[in-house]
């Protein structure tokens, strides 16, 4: 009887990939016999029988046998530099200071790559990595400027000379080039035989060997070579060249050796012939009894763990050959060996030690070479090498990533075996990652790249975290690009596109910027006290606001945000200064042509006109908008002023307007304008022309235009010339002044002689100096701005004369207020009364206030320092304020002084309305305290008073109790309104219609609250203290009784619905209910009903609730079985066309395999029942012997 085996798919794809493409389609034909199994021989015949191991040995003599190995391109040399040789010593750091920059000066020059390292007897040691023309020169640069150049001669015959110098100088240059040096040859004309080499010692002696071979080559006499083994050259030159020395000199033959750097092993003899033997015979001994005692030898290492065996900066080899320094270890790059060279014991110690080293290293270390598109690289060591690092730190491998400039596709991973794999996978994900990925181009404008990356990186942050994988490169500022690249996968990079196109929109709309002019007087009003105004208009309006600095001179303030917030934050900034001043606004006329020409170059003329009168703003319309109205904004009075001139102007343009230039030094043009504007209002009226002088802004500052008709500019250009005239005729004139009255024109480094020159053409006034009691005081300059500067001098001398002291008594306390912030109200009234005001040093301790008795008697309130008694009712000294200048204007500035000390009044505000006047942590009192400019007392809780003190000054008072009490008004008839609004009602409602008056998501109870404005609270379900069918409305008597109602006719409503269970078929209610139940939802609002169907697992499953009013359930039953009716035929007809369809492939596949079936297989037998080991040789044996993967040519298999 047969036995039948069962083998799974997987299986049989296994025994399957051994067969011949012949014996698969045998296979795959008898499978299909399902009644009668093939037998196992049948479905897998078995191999012809031939010797494995004949094949075996033959398989390497394959096509790849005849592959020579590849000479490395790239060589390693290494230089040393012993310390005397050495150009730079004294270095703070290593691989710093000017060193450095030769190497990299080298680099760049060459292509070879450097490597530097300081030995313990400080000599430098140069590695240099590359291919040989650029390891030569870089070798012959690092001995002209790293090492310091000594010279040499050497003499050979005459005649010798041009076997040096080559056909060309070929050979001279590649001599040079060869040992780094500079070999100087005498001309043909001179006598000498001497030829000079310059260079490093070791350079020299290279040369110096190189020219003696070439002489020896030349010469007549017997020459032989006798090939020695590098490592003996030293023996036979001996100490400093000794032996070899006497060797010469006794046999009277030349002898050369090369010297270490040049990789040759002849030794040259040149000399008599019987000599020349005997120097040769006495060589070879040498050589003989040396080479018994040393050994070259080699261990065989892959070349990729050379550099683990050298270990980092070579710590691992320094082991060894400090142990045995007479042995000389070398690498040589692409090589699977190591060589050894040196005294016989001591290589097979270092032998040993570096085979077991090699051993270790080959056990716990492994490689793998993986490609990936060069261009993706530096995406793979990312920023600042941030992955490739976090890839060697997490596997403990290291990773090899060729330079841009190789274009090589090959990475080299090496390290422990595991991590050399998990490093190898997540590097292909990530490879594999990139190749899928997209790179887009955004056209964002640069000047919103500052924006977008926030301060700090803040908002680019949140956009890197929202799509993390998505790689955002911004270009360099100095680039002026506007291109912002995104990389990342298709579908985060077309997010992250969207989500910052949408950024960028919501900048646009709100980069809007719109300037307002502001008279600066009102800037401080506007800003409010501690910017509380500027602060609220910037929140509610959500605009940025800037306003120029305090010491400028601008008077505009630029709102940024969108349209409509900017103009919204206008309007209230033009408001508070129109409230604050008598401020009008005009529209004028003008036609558009002509506004270019109105405005003037770089708008002199416009500002002109706007300085004159008083600081008027007139704005002109947009360039291209069509517009003729230009609006004029300030004072009332300067307004006319300006309608007046600007119509007359337009006027003059339209009629016949003539222009002229004239040249000032700008030191006359204050006289030139005059006090107030004095002198040029005489020369406009006179003539009727407009004179414009330069601003502090415009380039050249000697320009003076005249323009109005032709009549009127000359007329106006003939009197300004005279003056200009006369102010270039400088005379010297001289004045009395007496010595008293000098002080007060030098103080403060001649701030009044500052001012009387600006004012009067820079005239020079000279007081005599210091100590000396003259009187004479000398004026030099413009004739007539030395008389009017000597009229100033005799009006301020005047003043001085006539100048009184008067004393103003305020208390202390108030003195802070009255300065004002900065000193600003002071300044103020310095300015307006030119007066001068000295306040008192403040008392650091002041008597205390707790001692009433002294207070009112005053017996020992005068007792001072000195102990007599005072007057109790004098004022403190403390509070005395000194005013000095004429007694007219003293007397001005004492009762501006006194009206700026703050008065307390008292208010009554009932004490409940005290915490709705602080508001919320104050921010009610701090608002009106802002905006009256006065302090506001509220008293303590605990006092239970009603009065609430103001402190300010006079003229705020008033408006301050005005606002108070209009804020009372306010509080009162609001605590009125909140009576009102808590009336309470209670209805009670059956608990089951609470949901329906509740409706889905609450739509019908908001629409309720909404619609009569009240509170409706239903009972809490967990609370069983509360009544459950109490619900309670809250809000205005009127509004809760509407709201009841209507609450009232939804139960009615509900009382009067009927519920009716219709049979539906199961089958057709997906198709009434619709996608996401739309179908239903419009069935329920078109008959108003409620429709139920059952859930799953409900014991009748066609049983459909209907609820609502009788006749709409009706309706809505009638409408569901025509539906029914009409998709259950659609659902018989499907039913009875499956019967003819074949089963779906999906449907089959869910059907358990049987597995491939086979008869009379070997692990069904009855002496074996066990199924084959997939991992045993013997149950499936190798197909010839595996070739390890390390071993292969081009690296490991794919």
């Amino acid at each position: 009887m047969s036995s039948v085996a069962v083998l799974t798919q997987e299986s049989f794809a296994e025994h399957r990939s051994g067969l011949t493409q012949q014996q698969v389609k045998v296979t795959a034909l008898n499978s299909e016999e399902e009644n009668d199994p093939p037998t196992y021989k049948e479905a897998f015949p078995p191999l012809p029988e031939k010797a494995p191991c004949l094949e075996a040995a033959q398989e390497p003599a394959g096509p790849w046998s005849k592959i020579r190995p590849i000479k490395a391109s790239v060589i390693t040399q290494v230089f040393h530099v012993p310390l005397e040789e050495r150009k730079y010593k004294d270095m703070n750091q290593f691989g710093e200071g000017e060193q450095a920059k030769i190497c990299l000066d080298i680099m760049q020059k060459t292509g070879a790559h450097l490597e530097l390292s300081l030995a313990k007897d400080q000599g430098l040691s140069i590695m240099v990595s590359g291919k040989l023309e650029a390891v030569m020169k870089a070798r012959k640069e690092i001995v002209a400027r790293l090492q310091t150049q000594a010279s040499a001669t050497v003499a050979i015959p005459k005649e010798h000379h041009r076997f040096v110098i080559g056909k060309n100088g070929e050979k001279l240059q590649d001599l040079e080039l060869k040992t780094a040096t500079k070999i100087q040859i005498p001309r043909p004309d001179d006598s000498s035989n001497q030829i000079k080499i310059t260079g490093t010692k070791e350079g020299i002696e290279k040369a110096r060997h190189e020219i003696l071979l070439i002489s020896a080559e030349q010469d007549k006499r017997a020459v032989e070579r006798l090939d020695v083994e590098k490592v003996y050259h030293p023996f036979i030159a001996g100490p400093y060249n000794k032996l070899v020395s006497e060797l010469m000199q006794d046999t009277g033959t030349r002898i050369n050796i090369p010297p270490p750097s040049v990789n040759k092993t002849e030794i040259v003899f040149t000399g008599e012939k019987e000599q020349l033997a005997q120097a040769v015979a006495r060589v070879k001994k040498i050589y003989e009894e040396k080479a018994n005692s040393f050994t070259v030898s080699s261990v065989s290492a892959p070349s990729w763990l050379h550099r683990f065996i050298i270990g980092k900066k070579g710590q691992n080899l320094a082991k060894i050959t400090q142990q045995m320094p007479k042995v000389h270890i070398e690498f040589t790059e692409g090589e699977d060996k190591i060589t050894l060279e040196g005294p016989t014991e001591d290589v097979n110690v270092a032998q040993e030690q570096i085979e077991v080293m090699v051993k270790d290293l080959i056990n716990r270390m492994d490689y793998a070479e993986i490609n990936v598109d060069h261009k993706f690289h530096r995406h793979l060591i990312g920023k600042n090498g941030a992955n490739i690092n976090r890839i060697k730190d997490l596997y403990k491998v290291s990773v090899r990533i060729p330079p841009d400039n190789e274009k090589s596709n090959l990475i080299r991973i090496e390290g422990d075996p595991q991590g050399v794999q998990q490093a190898k996978k997540e590097l292909l994900e990530l490879a594999s990652r990139m190749e899928n990925e997209r790179t887009k181009d955004l056209i964002i404008e640069q000047k919103f790249h500052r924006t977008i990356i926030g301060q700090k990186g803040e908002r680019i942050r949140e956009i890197r975290e929202k799509f993390p994988e998505v790689i955002i490169n911004f270009p360099d500022p100095a680039h002026k690009s506007d291109i912002v690249q995104l990389r990342g996968p298709k579908n985060e990079v077309e997010k992250c596109t969207k989500y910052m196109q949408k950024m960028v929109a919501d900048l646009v709309e709100n980069s809007f910027s719109i300037s307002v002019p502001i008279f600066k007087q009102f800037h401080k009003n506007i800003i409010g006290k501690g910017g509380a105004n500027i602060k609220k208009i910037r929140e509610e309006s959500n605009t940025k606001i800037d306003l120029p600095a305090e010491n400028s001179n601008s008077e505009t303030i630029v709102i940024t945000g969108k349209r409509a917030n900017c103009e919204a934050a206008r309007h209230r900034i033009l408001a508070i200064q129109k409230e604050l001043a008598n401020i009008t606004e005009v529209e004028v006329s003008i036609p558009s042509r002509l506004h270019n020409s109105l405005i003037g170059a770089k708008g002199r003329f416009i500002r002109s006109i706007m300085e004159e009168c008083g600081g008027v703003h007139i704005h002109f319309p947009t360039e291209g908008s069509g517009s003729d109205t230009v609006t004029i904004r300030g004072p009332a009075q300067d307004v006319e002023k300006a309608k007046k001139q600007l119509l007359h102007l337009a006027e003059e343009k339209q009629t016949k307007s003539y222009t002229v230039d004239l040249r000032a030094k700008p030191e006359y043009h204050k006289f030139l304008i005059g006090k107030g504007g004095g002198n040029i209002r005489k020369v406009r009226d006179n003539t009727g022309a407009r004179i414009i002088f330069p601003t502090s802004e415009d380039k050249d500052q000697e320009l003076i235009t005249i323009m109005g008709t032709e009549e009127a500019v000359k007329e106006a250009q003939k009197e300004l010339e005279a003056l200009i005239k006369n102010l270039d005729n400088v005379v010297e004139d001289s004045m009395v002044v007496d010595p008293k009255h000098h002080r007060h024109f030098v103080i403060r480094r001649g701030q009044v002689l500052r001012e009387i020159a600006d004012e009067y053409g820079g005239v020079m006034v000279s007081f005599p100096r210091s100590g000396t009691q003259s009187d004479k005081v000398t004026l030099k300059g413009a004739k007539d701005c030395v008389e009017a500067a000597k009229k100033r001098i005799q009006e301020i001398i005047e003043d001085l004369e006539a100048q009184v002291t008067i004393e103003c008594t305020i208390p202390q306390k108030f003195h802070r207020s009255i300065m004002g912030p900065k000193g600003s109200r002071i300044q103020q009234i310095t300015r307006d009364y030119g007066v001068q005001i000295k306040f008192p040093d403040r008392e650091e301790n002041p008597a205390p206030v707790a001692e009433p008795a002294v207070q009112e008697n005053g017996e020992e309130g005068g007792e001072g320092k000195d102990g007599k008694d005072a007057d109790p009712s004098s004022p403190k000294k403390c509070d005395i304020i000194i005013i000095s200048g004429r007694r007219e204007k003293c007397e001005a500035a004492k009762e501006a002084l006194q009206a700026l000390v703050p008065v307390t009044i008292e208010v009554e505000v009932p004490f409940d309305l005290h915490r709705y006047i602080i508001g919320q942590k104050g921010s009610g009192i701090r608002k009106m305290m802002d905006e009256f400019e006065v302090n506001i007392q509220v008293p303590a809780p605990e006092l239970q008073s009603d009065i609430i003190t103001i402190t300010g000054l006079a003229t705020n008072l008033d408006r301050a109790k005005a606002g108070l009490l209009e804020r009372v008004k306010e509080l009162q008839a609001e605590q009125e309104d909140r009576a009102l609004r808590s009336f309470k009602l209670t209805v009670t409602v059956d608990p089951k219609y609470h949901p329906k008056i509740i409706g889905r998501k609450g739509a019908v109870i908001t629409q309720i609250r909404t619609e009569h404005e009240v509170n409706i609270q239903f009972p809490d379900k967990d609370d069983e203290s509360q009544a459950q069918d109490q619900i309670t409305i809250t809000g205005y008597e009127k509004n809760a009784e509407a709201a009841r109602d209507a609450i009232m006719k939804i139960v009615s409503e509900l009382e009067q619905m009927v519920s009716e269970d219709v049979t539906l078929d199961h089958r057709v209610h997906a198709r009434i209910i619709g996608a996401r139940g739309k179908a239903i939802r419009k069935i329920m609002d078109e008959f108003k009903v409620d429709i139920r169907f059952p859930q799953s697992g409900a014991p009748d499953p066609n049983c459909v609730t209907v609820t609502g009013l009788p006749e709409n359930v009706e309706e809505a039953i009638d409408h569901i079985l025509n539906l029914e009716e009409e998709y259950l035929a659609d659902v018989v007809d499907n039913e009875a066309m499956q019967v003819y369809m074949k089963p779906s492939s999906h449907e089959e596949s869910k059907a358990p395999s049987k597995g491939f079936v086979v008869r009379d297989a070997p692990w069904a037998t009855v002496n074996n029942e066990k199924a084959p080991d997939m991992s045993s040789s013997e149950d499936f044996p190798s197909f010839g012997a595996q070739v390890a993967p390390k071993t292969l040519p081009w690296g490991p298999k794919r």
